[in-house]
């Protein structure tokens, strides 16, 4: 069995928010497994599908990203999925809009769901999908990232969007059934 973790905050006032790309990759995600988030447990929306011969193990977190590791260790734990098998779905400001970058552990890059979830599993080696949201320019642009994060993409990432979380999917797929050096050499390509 492998975990696919989408990171982003519970609620409808953050649903569209740059920050929870991991959800909306997730969403994407289901249809093609024929699953659905139908569970609530380890503070998060749970859900079980297939992804070809692979069992996925779906995961939501929902106790806002700054704890969200809680819930992603404590599913690891509990279905016994090994680090290496876990795929967790961020938005990733050092990457500009709709790029798109599988990457096997390594550091937070200040992300503070990474934080967690290397803080809670004890280890960095689970897989990541960065989708990249761009950052705020111009002055005070660090002063800016929390708005940022927490804002709504704008209308010509809207109409992208749907486009970029395909892709986002596929690569996640083909992690699933293929494995980690297939999916990177078929999608790490500059863009």
């Amino acid at each position: 069995m492998k975990l696919i973790c989408g990171l982003g905050n519970p609620g409808r006032e953050y649903e569209r928010n740059r920050h929870n790309i991991g959800f909306m990759v997730v969403e994407a995600l289901l249809s093609r497994a024929r699953a659905e988030l139908n569970q609530e447990k380890f503070q998060a929306k749970v859900g079980q599908g297939s992804l070809g011969s692979e069992r996925i193990l779906f995961l939501e977190p929902q106790t806002y990203m700054n704890l969200s590791g809680r819930s992603l260790a404590e599913a690891a734990r509990f279905y016994k999925v090994a680090v290496e098998d876990i795929l967790v779905i961020h938005d990733e400001l050092d990457l500009p809009f709709g790029r798109l970058q599988l990457k096997a552990g390594g550091g937070t890059g200040g992300h503070n769901g990474l934080k967690s979830s290397v803080q809670s599993l004890g280890a960095d080696s689970f897989i990541r999908l960065r989708f990249g949201i761009g950052k705020p320019e111009g002055p005070n642009a660090k002063e800016r990232v929390a708005d940022y994060v927490l804002s709504n993409f704008d209308d010509g990432e809207r109409r992208q969007l749907e486009e970029f979380i395909g892709k986002a999917s596929d690569m996640a797929e083909t992690w699933a059934r293929e494995g980690l050096s297939t999916a990177m050499n078929r999608f790490n390509r500059k863009a």
